[in-house]
C-alpha cells in the first residue's frame, strides 16, 4: 500500500536522497492477519457514528449490561502514542491532525488487542471503520461483523460536544482544527460505510439523554443476542 509509505527527500550536496521509513512498510506487510491469532467464536459489535457522538458512553453502559469487551480504535491509537515507541511517534502525527492513522496499524492493534482475551462474552469495536476498506479488511482477516450500532447527531451537536470535552480532559485532538478535519473525513467515508453495511445497521439518534439512548440499544443489543 504504496500510500502508507512515509517518503523523506533530503537534498544535500550530492543530490537527492530518499529515505523509506523502515516502519511504515513493516505495518503494510502486516495488513493481512496472521494464521496463529485466536478464533473468535463469540458476537461482534460495531459502534460507529461522528466523533463526540457518545460512543465511548454507550459501550461502557453495554459492557456492564452484557458482559461484552470494549476496545475502542481511538483510545487504543493514542494509548500506542503515548508509549514514545516507534509505532507510537508514527501514529501521533495522524492523531494530532484529526486524520485517519493507516488502516495495516489499526488493524493490528485492534488484533493485538482481541487477542488478549481467552473466554469473552463479545466484543464491542468502538471507531471502527473509519473507511469502507477497514470494514472489508476486518472481516476478511478478523471476524464478521453481527451487528453495526450507529448514532446519528448533527454537526453543530458533535462540535460543541468535542470542545467542551477538550476543555475538561485536555485532549489533544478536541481542538476546533482538527475536529473540522475529523467530521470531513466522517462524512466522506460514511456513506459507503453505512451502504455496505445496511443489513445490518441498528441507527440511534445520539441527540438524547445517555439513558435514552441506552434504551433503545439495549432493545438492539436484546434482538443479537436471541440469534447468536
Amino acid at each position: 500500500m504504496l500510500t502508507d509509505i512515509l517518503v523523506v527527500i533530503k537534498k544535500n550536496e550530492i543530490g537527492v536522497i530518499f529515505q523509506i521509513h523502515k516502519f511504515a512498510i513493516t505495518m503494510c506487510n502486516c495488513a493481512k492477519v496472521e494464521s496463529h491469532h485466536k478464533i473468535i467464536t463469540v458476537p461482534v459489535v460495531w459502534v460507529l457514528g461522528g466523533p463526540g457522538c457518545g460512543k465511548g458512553t454507550q459501550c461502557n453502559m453495554i459492557k456492564k449490561k452484557y458482559g461484552f469487551v470494549h476496545m475502542s480504535s481511538g483510545d487504543l491509537l493514542r494509548a500506542e502514542a503515548a508509549t514514545g515507541s516507534e509505532r507510537g511517534k508514527y501514529i501521533e502525527v495522524f492523531v494530532l491532525k484529526g486524520e485517519l492513522v493507516p488502516t495495516p496499524i489499526v488493524l493490528k492493534l485492534l488484533r493485538e488487542a482481541i487477542d488478549q482475551f481467552d473466554d469473552p462474552k463479545g466484543f464491542l469495536i468502538d471507531g471502527y471503520p473509519r473507511q469502507y476498506e477497514q470494514g472489508v479488511l476486518f472481516e476478511r482477516d478478523v471476524h464478521k461483523v453481527n451487528m453495526v450500532l450507529y448514532f446519528e447527531a448533527s454537526d453543530e451537536v458533535l462540535t460543541d460536544r468535542m470542545l467542551t470535552r477538550g476543555q475538561l480532559t485536555g485532549r489533544a485532538d478536541d481542538n476546533i482544527d482538527a475536529i473540522k478535519v475529523r467530521l470531513q473525513l466522517f462524512h466522506e467515508y460514511e456513506q459507503a460505510i453505512t451502504d455496505n453495511y445496511a443489513d445490518r445497521i441498528k441507527r440511534v439518534s445520539a441527540e438524547q439523554s445517555p439513558d435514552d439512548i441506552f434504551a433503545e440499544v439495549v432493545q438492539h443489543m436484546d434482538e443479537l443476542m436471541q440469534t447468536v
